[in-house]
């Protein structure tokens, strides 16, 4: 026969369907319900783990043979005021089964106030996000956007407690904050804290060096007690070797490439173009003539591959494009 389960909300259930869950006594739908329930969400589950630890915790207490289970129930019931005016009626039950239900009764009864204290001192477990050979964005608890490039990690609270936004990160994301002047947004990465109310920016660590690209809003950057503010077409760049904090003015706009598809060369050096080429790339190219690295080049290459870029940029100086082994060297 074909089991229609009962329709159960998503973050919520029923404590006292919890109670006959562990008791035996929920039928195959209600069975299949609270399943269902418990396989959404790890909460659930975290929920429906604590609530039976409770349980087995009251199985494993001694109740003397002198307590009269039904006296019990009774008095349970005239405390809540759930017991009717007229006299009760008193059934003879199986003395195990009595205690049994007692035992469900006070689960159920405190069973809130036991699982929010476990829940509230448990440590809010982090969420991590983490990309391989593609970008990937995701959307934070608080609503903000972030686009986070290749070989690259943030991890967060599930919900942000506290009177700040705390992320954690590790290589390059673009981040679209949210505006809460009440609780700032705080990214740590790479020795340094990154403190917005609502804003947008890049932030690349790699090798040792973090740079901090504003596109809207302010941005303040500390570093051993050393804050700097940062607004739109300003960044920073500072290493572990050196802690200065020095902004300057944004010149091109190639660090919007994983976001875009675009490089985007404004008087861009050839330098600084091979630099990001390599990484994206995965490429090894090698400026050989100094005088080439410092070669402005101001044009927009939307999606093409390394051949054609290379190509271009042979034609545009009238250099020699050459493949030797794992290296490609522009002399």
């Amino acid at each position: 026969m074909l089991i229609e389960p009962l329709k159960a909300n998503e973050n919520h259930m029923n404590d006292e369907l919890l109670v006959k869950y562990l008791l035996g006594e929920a039928n195959p739908a209600e069975r299949m319900a609270v399943d269902q329930w418990i396989d959404a969400s790890q909460e659930n589950t975290r929920y429906f783990d604590h609530f039976q630890l409770i349980w087995e915790t009251s199985k494993q207490l001694v109740i003397p043979p002198t307590v009269n289970a039904e006296d019990a129930w009774l008095r349970f019931q005239q405390r809540t005021g759930e017991a009717s005016k007229k006299p009760a009626v008193v059934r003879k039950i199986n003395t195990s089964f009595s205690w049994m239900r007692v035992a469900a009764i006070v689960i159920a009864t405190i069973g809130v106030i036991a699982l929010t204290y476990f829940l509230s001192g448990r440590p809010n477990p982090p969420t991590t996000v983490a990309t391989l050979n593609n970008p990937k964005s995701d959307t934070l608890p608080d609503g903000s956007f972030v686009m986070l490039n290749k070989n690259s990690s943030i991890s967060y609270t599930r919900k942000f407690k506290g009177n700040k936004r705390k992320v954690d990160l590790k290589g390059e994301a673009f981040f679209t904050v949210t505006p809460n002047k009440e609780k700032p947004f705080e990214i740590s990465v790479n020795g340094i804290t990154v403190t917005v109310v609502g804003t947008s920016f890049n932030i690349k660590s790699m090798g040792g060096k973090t740079e901090v690209v504003v596109e809207t809003g302010v941005v303040k950057v500390t570093r051993n007690r050393k804050t700097v503010e940062l607004r739109p077409n300003e960044k920073l760049i500072t290493s572990t070797t050196d802690s200065t904090l020095v902004k300057e003015k944004v010149t091109d706009k190639l660090h919007q490439y994983y976001r875009s598809k675009e490089f985007v060369c404004d008087n861009t050096p050839l330098w600084k173009l091979v630099e990001v080429l390599n990484e994206v790339y995965d490429a090894n190219i090698i400026v050989e003539r100094n005088e080439l690295r410092s070669l402005p080049l101001t044009t927009t290459f939307y999606n093409e591959s390394l051949d054609k870029i290379l190509s271009v940029i042979a034609e545009t100086f009238e250099i020699t494009v050459e493949k030797k082994e794992n290296q490609i060297i522009l002399k």
